[in-house]
C-alpha cells in the first residue's frame, strides 16, 4: 500500500509521493527501459542521476510502497527493483504527460516517438502494456499478442522508425 503522510487532496498527496523530478524518471526507466538494477538505473539514465540521489529515491520509492527490493536469482550481490501495482498503475498517467508534450513542448522527434505510438495505441495498449509489466514485475500472466510483439518492442519500434527515417 502507498504511504503517504498527509491526506488531503488527491493532487496534493499525488505530488508529495511523486512530485521530485527524479522519482518519475526513475520509474519512466524501469517501466519504459526495464531498467531493474542500481547500476543500470545509474549508467541507463539520460539525465545522469547521481548515485546518492539515485540511492536516496530508490530508498523513498521502496518506502512508499512504489518497488519493492529483492534478491536478484541471478547474481548473488545483486538487488533487483521491481515495480509495484500502484507504479504499473502510472503508465496511462505517463502515457498522457508524453501526450501532452508532443503536442505542446518542443520536443526532439526520435525522443518523443515512443510517447506518439502509445499515445496512437490508445487505452488498449496502456492496458496491454500494464498486463505485461505485471508478468514482468509481479508474476501474474499476461496473454500473448496476436502480432507476437511486446509492448515495449512496438514502442522500440516506433523509434528505430523515426531515428532511420532522418539518416536518409
Amino acid at each position: 500500500m502507498v504511504n503517504v503522510h498527509r491526506s488531503g487532496c488527491p493532487i496534493n498527496l499525488s505530488l508529495e509521493l511523486l512530485g521530485d523530478r527524479w522519482s518519475l524518471l526513475i520509474l519512466r526507466d524501469m517501466i519504459f527501459g526495464d531498467l531493474r538494477h542500481f547500476r543500470e538505473l545509474l549508467t541507463g539514465s539520460q539525465e545522469g542521476i547521481a548515485s546518492n540521489i539515485l540511492a536516496n529515491r530508490l530508498k523513498t520509492l521502496v518506502e512508499q510502497g512504489m518497488l519493492t527490493k529483492g534478491n536478484d536469482a541471478t547474481h548473488k550481490q545483486k538487488v533487483i527493483y521491481s515495480l509495484t501495482e500502484p507504479a504499473i498503475g502510472l503508465v496511462p498517467v505517463m502515457a498522457e504527460l508524453g501526450a501532452w508534450g508532443t503536442r505542446w513542448l518542443p520536443v526532439d522527434d526520435e525522443m518523443s516517438a515512443r510517447a506518439r505510438a502509445l499515445r496512437d495505441g490508445g487505452p488498449e495498449l496502456c492496458h496491454r502494456f500494464m498486463a505485461e509489466l505485471r508478468e514482468e514485475h509481479l508474476g501474474i500472466p499476461a496473454r500473448t499478442a496476436a502480432d507476437g510483439h511486446t509492448v515495449r518492442e512496438l514502442l522500440q519500434m516506433a523509434y528505430l522508425s523515426v531515428t532511420t527515417a532522418s539518416k536518409t
